[in-house]
Formats: C-alpha cells, sequence, structure tokens
C-alpha cells in the first residue's frame, strides 16, 4: 500500500491526533498559528511545534492586500500557489495543519485547499492534540509543483451578492460582537449583516478545543435554521474563523456551504450598508 493509498480517499474535515501520528510521514503538518492582537504566530512557532511542521504565514500565504474588499481577503490564486509551493506543498499533497484556538485559525488554510479540489484537515483540538514532544528545529522543504487555479466561484459569495441571496447567512463572531455590545477597533461599525444569525464558532468546541459530538453541532446550526441541504454563507470579521463554521457543517454532514471572504471588514465599511443589532 502506497501513501496515498494509506490515507482514506476521502479525507474529513477534522482528524484525530491518534491519526495524525499514524500518518504523519505521509502528510505535510502546517503550523496555522495567527493572532489578532498582533502577536507573532512565527514567535509561538520558533518556542516550539509539532515535529516536521512548516510554518505558515496568513498575512502572506493566506490573504490578500487589506482594502477595499476587507482585511483578510482572499489572495490571487498566484500568491497563494506561491505559497504553497515555498512550503513543499504540491497538487497532491495532504496537508493536517492546526494552531492553539481549536482550530478556528488554521481552518482559513484547510478551507482554501479543500475549496481547490485537495486533501486537508485540521487537527482537532489544535497543537494539544498532539501527545508528544515538539521541536524548535524548522525544516526548509524543497518548492513543490502547485498549480494556480481561479478560486471557484460556487464556494464564494460577495458583497454584492448579499441582496439577492436567498439561503441562510451566519455569522461565526462571538455574540457580543454579532449584537452590537462590543466593537473592535478592526470593526468599520457595530453589529451584523441584516439577516444574518449567530452561530459563534468558538461555541462548537469543547474546553479542550475539540469540535462537539457530531450531534451538539447540528443542534446548534439548527437553531439557526440550518438543516440538511441548506443553501448557507458564512461570514466573520474578516473571513478566517468563518472558515471553522464551513469545516464544522461539513463535518457533521450538512452539506458545504459557501465563504463571504470580505465578511464584516467589507460589508461594514460602507455607510450606504446599515448594521442591524
Amino acid at each position: 500500500m502506497d501513501a496515498t493509498q494509506a490515507i482514506e480517499d476521502i479525507l474529513p474535515p477534522f482528524v484525530s491526533g491518534a491519526w495524525l501520528d499514524r500518518h504523519r510521514h505521509e502528510v505535510i503538518i502546517a503550523d496555522a498559528r495567527w493572532y489578532l492582537n498582533g502577536s507573532s504566530g512565527r514567535a509561538a512557532f520558533d518556542s516550539g511545534h509539532i515535529p516536521h511542521a512548516v510554518f505558515v504565514d496568513l498575512d502572506t500565504c493566506l490573504s490578500g492586500e487589506s482594502g477595499a474588499r476587507g482585511l483578510n481577503p482572499l489572495p490571487s490564486p498566484a500568491v497563494f500557489a506561491r505559497g504553497m509551493s515555498s512550503l513543499g506543498v504540491g497538487d497532491d499533497s495532504t496537508v493536517i495543519a492546526y494552531d492553539d484556538a481549536g482550530g478556528v485559525i488554521a481552518a482559513r488554510l484547510v478551507w482554501m485547499l479543500r475549496a481547490l479540489g485537495k486533501r486537508a484537515a485540521l487537527l482537532d483540538g489544535g497543537i494539544a492534540a498532539w501527545s508528544g514532544p515538539l521541536e524548535r528545529e524548522s525544516v526548509h522543504p524543497a518548492p513543490a509543483h502547485f498549480t494556480a487555479v481561479p478560486w471557484p466561484e460556487e464556494s464564494l459569495v460577495h458583497a454584492e451578492d448579499l441582496e439577492s441571496w436567498t439561503g441562510i447567512v451566519i455569522d461565526a463572531r462571538t455574540t457580543e460582537r454579532f449584537d452590537g455590545s462590543l466593537q473592535l477597533p478592526t470593526d468599520p461599525q457595530a453589529g451584523h449583516i441584516p439577516g444574518a444569525v449567530n452561530v459563534p464558532c468558538r461555541e462548537n468546541l469543547d474546553s479542550a478545543g475539540r469540535l462537539l459530538p457530531a450531534a451538539e453541532v447540528r443542534e446548534a446550526f439548527a437553531s439557526a435554521g440550518v438543516q440538511d441541504g441548506s443553501a448557507v454563507v458564512s461570514y466573520c470579521g474578516s473571513g478566517i474563523t468563518a472558515c471553522h463554521n464551513l469545516l464544522a457543517l461539513e463535518h457533521v454532514g450538512l452539506g458545504r456551504g459557501r465563504l463571504y471572504p470580505g465578511s464584516w471588514s467589507e460589508y461594514a465599511r460602507d455607510p450606504q450598508r446599515v448594521a442591524q443589532r
């Protein structure tokens, strides 16, 4: 059995630490730690990471330039391809990504790869799910061939599409940011997109940062009106943690939703768009 056959053809969006231990030599492990407060993900990586992991810089590999399309728009296909190639991620690679926040940050990388039809999953529970020792040495992989292809429009919804969207819009931010009682400096307005419902992505995790049992996750989505086959758009502050809700939806069998990449940082910057509270 070769390395490709050793991994399930259909890789679920979340895998356990035990799974990673069994397959660690067949996959690329990606450390995608990043912090909204400006702390250095690279410094966290250098202080200790899962053996043989590569560090993925969200700002340079997973985001385009901040501007009219929001704080963390999707990068161009060419930028993403170059970033993946430099980390040794090729067209046929399998990537397991983690962070130290229950996967709500690393979900961005996993969603991007899965949207392009690549094999990628989150390490459920993040770095804490790894039972072995950590290391400080950095690996320097040989560049791999990663083909630049357009982001699939069937996986996205843009600001101009929201008025005609007839499905469900879910907001992955905290309840306080959703209802407008908390406005971060990065939030152009307080509140949420009119008609959206709140499904805080971090509430789908237990105290150890692992995804709750599927029945509980499905119940949380059901309370927002999401059922099997529902058309769903997920957004957050800038299109990062929204990806965690999309992976959770898929993992519990509720289908693949769409990402609004610009999220609140794009939507609310237009003064003609009035926030709901």
